[in-house]
């Protein structure tokens, strides 16, 4: 019985050691399989000393904590210095559209110009107005009005929207001075089109506290009848959100020929961006139900300058002549384009976000105390 006892105990004593010694190798191996990541760390000491305390993998130092933000984080930015954070490396997906770098074995290539288009018509203040309208309007004295409307810091429902007539309207998918013959410049792929250029501008809007909604419906499967189709998005979403007191259709112009294209340019802090342009329209006589276009055409010219003034030659001059589009529907409403279809995506995405700051700065810095966005009744009999 005593052999049997002192067996027993010698067992246990083996067990105890046998474990003692997996339980070191196991740590040794971690330690030594941990060090190369812990070099590579800013903090290696303390990333060492974490790998110790953690028993799921993974790599967290001890001092580190996640703040929530604060109420301050989340109020609107006025300030003309907050810069859109550019996405680098963006990782488009072409499997669906065009390779600027693909196979174009038998095909024709063609040419793409850069130009910087400006300084012509009407100069006002920073800014030019391509006046087709042949009235004798006072821009400087629409420039100095306040606006009718402005953004109420005080609610958290969107206060703008952005949407596309022409979803499909698309981009070169490099920054490249060539075409191939099989480049057709719509796609339903969002990486290259305009619907990435209003994703750049929803979120330096909402970046600056402005809360913005980006409706990507597809109106243009066929293009007659799409500002019909896409009216009724605008009328959909003014339902849905009444505070909504900006809306903006965002386009892409085409310059040039099928063998000789025009993308145009700017440059600002070393990135080139695509020039945008936007449109004003007018009604004199009423025939177009457009009645508050003086009003909106105080809001382009107030963008109009201040993109100019943040961003020099970023705009080409504002287009202004006897037409409506959407415009009508409100007196914060307007058409924009971005770049050409020979502009590259990031060109593009690039100045959609310089937009959104230069919007934003209009809104929040030169608009009046809060007031409603006038905006016209719903027009089912105009559709």
């Amino acid at each position: 019985m005593k052999s049997e006892g002192t067996s027993k105990k010698k067992l246990k004593k083996v067990l105890k050691t046998s474990t003692a010694v997996v339980l070191l190798t196991t740590a040794v191996l971690s330690v030594i399989y941990r060090l190369p990541l812990c070099f590579e760390s800013q903090n290696p000491a303390a990333l060492a000393a974490a790998a110790f305390t953690l028993t799921n993998g993974e790599y967290k130092l001890e001092n580190s904590k996640t703040e929530k933000p604060t109420a301050s984080d989340q109020k609107p930015t006025e300030s003309a210095d907050t810069e859109p954070t550019v996405q680098k490396n963006h990782k488009r997906d072409k499997s669906t559209y065009y390779d600027s770098y693909g196979n174009h074995d038998g095909e024709n290539k063609y040419t793409v110009e850069e130009r910087t288009i400006g300084d012509t018509g009407t100069q006002v203040d920073n800014c030019f107005v391509k006046n087709k309208t042949g009235l004798s309007l006072d821009f400087d004295g629409l420039l100095s009005a306040k606006l009718p409307f402005s953004i109420d810091k005080g609610i958290n429902s969107p206060q703008v929207l952005i949407y596309h007539t022409h979803t499909s309207e698309a981009y070169l998918d490099e920054d490249v001075d060539f075409f191939y013959d099989s480049f057709y410049s719509r796609t339903n792929n969002n990486d290259f089109n305009v619907v990435a250029v209003g994703d750049a501008l929803t979120e330096q809007l909402n970046k600056r506290g402005i809360k913005t909604v980006h409706d990507t419906t597809i109106h243009d499967e066929s293009y007659n009848g799409s500002y019909d189709r896409s009216v009724d998005t605008v009328y959909k979403n003014l339902e849905k959100y009444p505070d909504i007191k900006v809306v903006i259709d965002l386009h892409r112009d085409a310059i040039g020929t099928d063998e000789n294209k025009v993308k145009p340019v700017f440059t600002y802090n070393g990135k080139k961006g695509a020039q945008i342009m936007i449109l004003a329209g007018c009604d004199t006589d009423g025939e177009r139900g457009f009645d508050c276009w003086e009003e909106n055409l105080n809001f382009a010219l107030k963008i109009q300058d201040k993109a100019e003034t943040l961003y020099p030659d970023m705009t080409r001059p504002l287009n202004f002549d006897y037409f409506a589009y959407n415009e009508y529907v409100c007196n914060g409403s307007l058409l924009i384009e971005v770049g050409t279809e020979s502009n590259s995506i990031d060109e593009a995405t690039y100045s959609g976000s310089l937009l959104g700051n230069a919007i934003a700065d209009v809104l929040l810095i030169d608009g009046e105390p809060p007031a409603a966005c006038r905006c016209t009744q719903f027009r089912e009999d105009s559709l």
